[in-house]
């Protein structure tokens, strides 16, 4: 990885204007203090991270307004014990799971330090059909993290392609959670899949209205809404300032924060250890309000 970031950064010194991509940009930041960087240098490192967030129009490229940026920077993390925290602001350690993490230990989780889960409880098919469906272990897990102890939030994996459908989605939560004491976010997470899906076609403006369609339905019920995204859906797949009143979960695997907007939640580990479940599952920390 280290040789990775050193031909990334020596193709920018090489040629100055040209733009790293996203990739090669985090390969050069994640070498850090590693490189021994003159002032010309940094002044180019910092014109290519702000070429790669520029905050432009998906569609059209006109300049739009920032999002508030992220008050924390790379060497504000840093791990206490198992997982990662931030040494500026009061956070808390959690994970996300679902069907694929099988049957949990909901009393390990909990006495490993874990303070939160975020529970999928449901799933929109990515087929031309794009059928809803329970998560089978949903309420099952709904009710083992509650029992433990743990804060409780869920989340619906959408692949949604109108506003009509993201209501669906929503209204599908809200009628499986009624009953249980959920105060962290209920989250709205669209993801691309690939070509073949159904939402292969789906346009930012589309996906925007998406976010804001569940979100609407899901705090007008009384619940924290969220959305999931990760760094190129934030560019490229959409209008974040649109959705800046709803609280922000990154999906940015590294210990090192370099996306330079607000968000409140991170999931920074798809392959994280925490006793109680068996196998890779993903890790989280929420910025807790001080």
């Amino acid at each position: 990885r280290t040789k990775q970031g050193k031909e990334a950064y020596d193709k920018l010194i090489m040629t100055g204007k040209e733009l790293l991509s996203a990739d090669d940009w985090d390969r050069v930041y994640d070498m850090g203090e590693a490189l021994d960087k003159n002032d010309e240098a940094v002044a180019l490192l910092k014109g290519a991270h702000e070429q790669i967030y520029q905050w432009t129009d998906p569609e059209t490229g006109e300049k739009l307004p920032e999002p508030e940026k992220n008050p924390y920077g790379k060497l504000d993390f840093q791990y206490e014990g198992r997982y990662l925290g931030c040494v500026k602001a009061g956070t808390s350690p959690g994970i996300d799971v679902s069907y694929y993490q099988g049957n949990i230990d909901w009393k390990k989780v909990k006495e490993s330090g874990i303070e939160f889960a975020i529970i999928r409880i449901g799933y929109r098919g990515y087929g031309q059909e794009g059928k809803i469906k329970d998560d089978d272990y949903g309420i099952r897990n709904i009710q083992g993290a509650l029992a433990a102890g743990l804060k409780v939030g869920v989340y619906f994996f959408s692949q949604a392609i109108t506003p009509e459908e993201a209501v669906e989605e929503a209204e599908f939560v809200l009628q499986r959670i009624r009953g249980y004491n959920i105060t962290m976010p209920v989250v709205f997470d669209w993801e691309y899949i690939n070509d073949e899906a159904r939402t292969a076609n789906m346009d930012p403006r589309t996906l925007t209205d998406c976010y804001l369609a569940f979100s609407e339905k899901i705090a007008g019920a009384g619940y924290t809404p969220m959305a999931y995204f990760n760094t190129y859906q934030s560019r490229d797949m959409m209008y974040l300032t649109e959705l800046e009143e709803y609280p922000f979960w990154l999906a940015l695997y590294s210990d090192r924060m370099n996306f330079p907007y607000r968000i409140e939640m991170w999931q920074y580990s798809d392959n994280g250890r925490v006793p109680g479940i068996q196998g890779a599952v993903d890790l989280n920390l929420y910025f807790v309000e001080e």
